[in-house]
């Protein structure tokens, strides 16, 4: 089971991931400047502990250097929140989360079609 990681955790892993998977401490901090974040460095420092206590990224030193790595892909994290939140609110019914982004127009017509296309080519997105 991959776990639930606080809306911080996340900002710090999406920089991993998209960093092809890993990242310096120094990588991640100049990212979260990038952003606006000016965020303290005992912050970081326990946001990525947290990480490496939940199974999401591990450390590896480089000199006097840590590098962290993700151990959950984006995809398989974003596949296991996407089940959850259909669990919660749908009672596992997908069907009741696409009619709602349908209904609510959070889908696009043209999304709609791309989506429709897919489904149709029977072709998984990796």
């Amino acid at each position: 089971m991959i776990p639930k990681v606080s809306d911080s955790e996340l900002e710090i892993l999406k920089i991993i991931w998209a960093n092809g998977g890993s990242a310096l401490y120094a990588k991640i901090m100049g990212e979260l400047l990038k952003t606006g974040r000016a965020w303290q460095k005992n912050t970081v420092i326990t946001l990525l502990s947290r990480l490496a206590e939940k199974g999401m990224v591990k450390a590896k030193k480089i000199g006097r250097r840590n590098e962290y790595t993700a151990i959950v892909s984006e995809k398989d994290y974003q596949a296991a929140q996407t089940q959850t939140l259909v669990n919660k609110l749908y009672e596992g019914s997908a069907k009741g989360l696409v009619a709602t982004l349908i209904q609510r127009d959070m889908i696009s017509p043209g999304d709609y079609e791309e989506l429709k296309r897919f489904w149709e080519s029977g072709a998984k997105e990796e």
